[in-house]
């Protein structure tokens, strides 16, 4: 049996231990929290002063891209996915978060491409063209083939589109989706998804609002084998009382919208 003055030793080490612990963890998050608010306004320092469009730059003031990118994490080097990029508008802000060491794929499905006689096409067409953003490569590809290495990508963003896949595909195109996304993740790999949010309990009317209640991404993200991780407030807006169509001149830009980071999982 061990000696009062043993046991108190074995305490007081495993107390200093366990201290010393403590004290490095909370070092390690201040220092990560302090980098990445650091980075944040040097990102968006960028965004203003590049040759990004005017009308690029005027929607940063309801969308916080530098602030959305810090709190998903995405850092200088990363190689991330834009799913369903459309115009290509976070496709290029992405390439500027990764920079010339990183890379940034701009997929696209037809039928986003082709919608409105083609608006989207020609849009990212225009944002690509003469090579101006060399970090970027357009992935025009379905779900069903997204073409990518296994395992390939650091993060999975994508913005104002679950709403379309859930409600509009439905939970199995939404799990085909989500599975073929996984796939092409690195262990651990990071999913970001922003959308309008829509109130529990109203499916019917979020759907044709193109609006979505926030758990039931959180359901199909979870069933998808991903762990819901961190939530941020950055672009909610509660004067938005969710009644209203999205694409409203009135409320356009200024939706009420969720972020959610998702891990997935191994």
């Amino acid at each position: 049996m061990p000696s009062f003055s043993t046991t108190l030793y074995m305490r007081t080490s495993r107390s200093i231990s366990l201290h010393s612990m403590f004290r490095g963890a909370v070092l390690l998050a201040l220092v990560g929290l302090i980098s990445g608010c650091a980075k944040t306004p040097e990102l968006a320092t960028r965004l203003a002063t590049s040759d990004r469009l005017a009308e690029d730059k005027a929607r940063d003031v309801g969308r916080r891209p530098a602030e959305v990118l810090a709190f998903l994490g995405i850092e200088p080097g990363m190689t991330v996915m834009d799913v369903i990029a459309s115009g290509g508008y976070y496709s290029e802000v992405l390439a500027e978060a990764v920079g010339p060491d990183g890379l940034v794929y701009a997929q696209n499905i037809d039928f986003v491409l082709q919608i409105s006689n083609g608006v989207n096409e020609r849009a990212i067409s225009a944002r690509l063209a003469d090579n101006r953003l060399p970090n970027v490569q357009r992935l025009n590809a379905e779900f069903t083939d997204l073409g990518l290495p296994a395992g390939s990508v650091d993060v999975v963003f994508t913005a104002l589109n679950m709403h379309d896949i859930v409600d509009g595909r439905g939970p199995q195109a939404a799990a085909q989706v989500l599975g073929a996304i996984r796939k092409v993740l690195v262990p651990g790999g990071t999913l970001g998804i922003i959308d309008h949010a829509g109130d529990p309990g109203k499916d019917a009317l979020n759907k044709e609002l193109h609006r979505i209640d926030e758990a039931r991404v959180v359901a199909a993200v979870e069933a998808a084998g991903y762990t819901v991780e961190a939530r941020s407030g950055l672009l909610r807006n509660v004067d938005d009382d969710r009644t209203t169509n999205v694409f409203v001149s009135e409320i356009r830009g200024r939706t009420d919208r969720f972020i959610l980071r998702a891990r997935k999982t191994n």
